[in-house]
């Protein structure tokens, strides 16, 4: 029978396997973000203090910012040698975080092959590949997986999210906080407020959180961004933006191809522009394009611009990857957001 991408169980019940199990592996996405990291970590670290043996497992490329989160946690980060780590021997169950997708995972799918029957989703993303894994909860009302993760926490430790360790309430605030860029996004509901302010109330220094995912920058920071709005386009009578960046660029400003997120954020502060596309060169052959789009009656469903790439995501944040050049991409880019947005 042919699986969909929806739920199949809920929070009291992959509570219940999680108890059960004895030694858990926890993957999330390639290049993994703030939520990703956070609902990870918090996982981790309860899964820990109730003396299950837990481990993360971050595929590349790490994000260097977030090293203080991790603090002395033990992970694995992404090596040649890294799924024969001993810490990976005998694990009895695998829960994915923040992503059900294949193409986000591929670096992991060998290992994670076979395993579905003992393998849980919790994600909050609109599409995924369901036979990843047998039991997936999948709340796609949720501004950030770090919200669903919450809950389990909670309900593992028997606690409010006020009465959370702080060690655990940290990284869910960064997941909430960076998914809902600091609670700007459209996806922020009142139960995402109430969260965050229980969690502040758990411990957790939202300024210094702030400041480490918003105030680290290193100044070349400043230099791609230059470059980036001097390769902006508007086009579709200033609704739609795209912003090409290719390895001649970030190699010249001093950055990574891994450090240019958020550029998507600059054409959305002119009122008329209702979605951007910032198209990034992985190599001669492959371009990367991250979707934004702002909410409204007149929004841009970028999550199915998206799938025309095969990509995916959210309704106001996408992304895909095109086997193209950049120049070829932006192109498509091009003509599929005029035929949206025009």
């Amino acid at each position: 029978m042919t699986q969909t991408w929806e739920s199949n169980t809920d929070v009291p019940s992959i509570a219940d396997r999680l108890r059960a199990a004895q030694r858990i592996a926890i993957l999330t996405h390639a290049k993994p973000d703030g939520d990703a990291i956070g609902s990870t970590l918090a996982l981790a670290r309860t899964l820990t203090r109730m003396g299950k043996h837990a481990i993360p497992v971050y595929l590349n490329p790490w994000p260097a910012r977030f090293d203080p989160v991790l603090a002395d946690t033990p992970v694995i980060h992404e090596h040649a040698d890294c799924w024969s780590e001993a810490a990976l021997d005998n694990i009895d169950t695998v829960a994915i975080l923040d992503t059900g997708s294949w193409n986000q995972l591929a670096d992991a799918r060998t290992w994670i092959a076979g395993r579905e029957d003992s393998t849980i989703i919790i994600d909050h993303h609109a599409h995924g590949d369901p036979e990843i894994a047998a039991a997936r909860l999948i709340r796609t009302s949720a501004a950030a997986a770090a919200q669903i993760a919450a809950d389990i926490c909670c309900n593992l430790l028997g606690a409010e999210p006020s009465d959370l360790p702080v060690s655990i309430a940290e990284p869910l605030y960064l997941g909430i906080a960076t998914d809902t860029g600091f609670f700007r996004y459209s996806s922020v509901t009142p139960d995402t407020m109430r969260l965050a302010a229980d969690l502040i109330d758990a411990g957790v220094q939202h300024n210094a959180l702030y400041r480490l995912v918003e105030q680290s920058d290193d100044v070349s920071r400043l230099r791609i961004i230059t470059r980036a709005l001097n390769n902006m386009q508007l086009f579709a009578n200033d609704a739609a933006a795209v912003i090409t960046i290719s390895q001649q660029d970030a190699d010249e400003c001093g950055v990574s191809m891994d450090d240019v997120g958020g550029l998507a954020d600059l054409p959305q502060s002119v009122a008329s522009v209702r979605a951007v596309a910032v198209i990034t060169e992985v190599d001669p052959e492959m371009s990367k394009v991250s979707f934004r789009s702002k909410a409204g009656p007149d929004h841009i469903d970028v999550n199915t611009l998206a799938q025309q790439f095969n990509g995916g995501g959210h309704v106001h944040a996408a992304g895909a990857k095109i086997h193209k050049p950049l120049a070829e991409a932006r192109a498509l880019i091009i003509a599929a957001l005029e035929g949206t947005a025009g």
